[in-house]
């Protein structure tokens, strides 16, 4: 039965490579695109409703077979499966990020339906056009603005706010871990879930079923709970960390939308491959690395963002670390929330860092 499991996860991995095929920046030869119009007409040249199909069905494969490994594996199998399920979970929700925006599937429609289906609705997600008007509508215009920001309105109700102490700038770091964060997500996912009707409800109590039927309890616990309620989440949590530079005073409204941008956003690892590479697998999937370059251009879908981002080169701020060092992410979030007597002086990033000359 081990070489049955692999070999499910084996055909997920496969059939989501026709998804990264058709919509990759080479697919038919064709020269890679050098501007954004290009890139759009490239990408809507290639939309349709089979390859995403496939690949929420080759995600939710390799779940089933993860569940099936932790099973056949005993203790180290439970734990390695606790551990990619809810990597898998962070890719089934960068996937539906881009169904919010309405770039997942050629049919807005369907693409809502399938991914309400697939992934908001067995992960205790909002309905979709709930977070559309969450995310769309309200975060990306409004990035980091107080008061209007739902994003930076959870990083203060989680205690990261100015003025916070160091106990409760950790205890943010760490909110999904804590007893309060673990009573959001579960108060989070039972609100949710009165959204949108009953069926919801159904669908979402039918993956710790089928969890529990592969491998009883140990694959319930190891292979759903863990996963879902705190591995998951945090790594959710740490990418929100890592997308703005929260609390930091912006351009006011007079800059372009790329300088806007690029003064409230954060870009990890340029120049390190190999720390790039393991985000883009595991934590920062579908193109979340590359968070400036969506947030200037969120109608592109992720296949096409690293060539985005190379055209539009470093925002603000880079950062090579997140946790570690004194212009780590973290670092640099502690320093714009430590208890302090003067006000932060108006950061503008210098245009050169922008490249604007290789603005499409």
């Amino acid at each position: 039965m081990l070489w049955g499991w692999i070999a499910l996860g084996v055909v997920g991995i496969g059939i989501r490579q026709v998804d990264r095929i058709r919509f990759s920046a080479r697919h038919g030869n064709k020269a890679v695109p050098t501007s954004v119009p290009e890139v759009l007409a490239r990408q809507r040249s290639r939309a349709n409703n089979v390859t995403p199909t496939l690949l929420l069905i080759g995600h939710w494969l390799e779940i089933v077979a993860w569940w099936g490994l932790g099973a056949a594996l005993g203790p180290a199998g439970l734990i390695v499966a606790a551990l990619m399920v809810a990597v898998k979970f962070r890719h089934l929700q960068e996937t539906s990020h881009f169904a919010a925006h309405g770039v997942l599937f050629r049919s807005l429609r369907l693409g809502d339906n399938l991914t309400e289906l697939a992934v908001h609705a067995p992960l205790g997600y909002v309905p979709v056009p709930t977070r559309r008007k969450r995310h769309v509508r309200r975060h990306h215009p409004n990035a980091t603005v107080p008061g209007v920001d739902p994003n930076l309105d959870d990083l203060v109700r989680a205690g990261i706010r100015p003025g916070a102490s160091t106990w409760a700038f950790v205890a943010g770091v760490l909110f999904p871990l804590t007893p309060r964060g673990l009573a959001d997500t579960l108060s989070g996912i039972f609100n949710n879930l009165r959204e949108g009707g009953w069926w919801r409800a159904l669908v979402f109590v039918s993956l710790p079923v089928a969890a529990y039927a592969i491998g009883g309890l140990p694959v319930l616990i190891s292979g759903y709970v863990v996963p879902r309620l705190f591995i998951y989440p945090q790594l959710a949590w740490m990418s929100l960390l890592v997308e703005h530079t929260w609390f930091e005073n912006v351009p006011d409204s007079g800059a372009s939308k790329v300088e806007l941008e690029a003064s409230r956003c954060i870009r990890l690892y340029r120049h390190r491959a190999i720390a790039e590479l393991l985000a883009r697998s595991l934590w920062l999937p579908y193109g979340d690395l590359y968070h400036f370059a969506h947030s200037a251009h969120p109608s592109v879908r992720w296949n096409y963002l690293r060539s985005v981002d190379e055209m539009l080169g470093s925002p603000g701020r880079t950062a090579g670390h997140v946790i570690f060092g004194r212009n780590s992410v973290l670092a640099s979030l502690r320093r714009v929330t430590m208890p302090r007597t003067e006000p932060l002086r108006p950061r503008v990033p210098a245009r050169s860092r922008i490249s604007a000359q290789r603005m499409p």
